[in-house]
């Protein structure tokens, strides 16, 4: 048997995959790892108290606006990465837009506020804790997507290591916004893209590793 006739025959043997299966696997995964997370917001530093009155105001779907916009841009990413033959990322422009929309409304608060109060807003309460706390929260969901990986075919290890990262570290953003009773576009713009950022890059050392197959 020559390699076209092989070719042929294992195809005719292939059962048909749907479009959709591989961000259905992603989603799955990103759910199973969000569950997690949120389980752990609760059992380790709660949920704030007065969650309810904070979803009221705006300062709150700013933040959910950012990190899940973010989570969107770079979940698109990671089902690219996920397929073998990806060659160029399609729509990695989309990752700029949550974070110049935020600088912007941080550079207004700067404008309205004393700049005697611009260090306050920067820091915030928990600017030391915040980045890694996010961290944490996004080991569950890293957890999920490579879960998902485990079925799926990634070539870029590094890229799509990356990428799990920053969806993982995005949506855990997300998930500590049930807690972090922070206000501030600059502290958010800053400590929680620090969070999402070690995210990433953690992503990217464990790609090569974990993603093989």
């Amino acid at each position: 048997m020559n390699t076209d006739d092989l070719i042929l025959k294992l195809t005719q043997d292939t059962p048909p995959v749907s479009s959709r299966a591989v961000g259905r696997r992603i989603t799955l995964g990103v759910v199973i790892g969000g569950i997690g997370s949120a389980i752990l917001v609760a059992s380790w530093i709660g949920i704030r108290p007065d969650l309810g009155t904070a979803m009221q105001g705006a300062s709150f779907w700013l933040k959910w606006g950012y990190t899940l916009s973010l989570a969107a841009a770079a979940l698109a990413m990671t089902a690219q990465l996920a397929r073998p033959d990806t060659r160029r990322l399609r729509g990695l422009w989309l990752l700029a837009v949550p974070v110049g929309l935020l600088a912007l409304v941080g550079l207004l608060e700067l404008v309205r506020t004393p700049s005697a109060e611009w260090l306050a807003m920067w820091l915030g309460q928990s600017w030391k804790t915040c980045p890694w706390r996010v961290l944490s929260l996004a080991a569950p969901i890293f957890v999920g997507l490579l879960w998902s990986f485990r079925r799926l075919a990634p070539t870029r290890l590094r890229a799509a290591g990356a990428a799990a990262g920053l969806s993982a570290g995005a949506f855990a953003a997300t998930v500590y916004c049930l807690h972090c009773p922070e206000v501030s576009a600059i502290f958010v713009l800053t400590w929680y893209s620090l969070g999402i950022l070690l995210a990433t890059l953690l992503g990217s050392l464990l790609g090569p590793r974990l993603l093989r197959w």
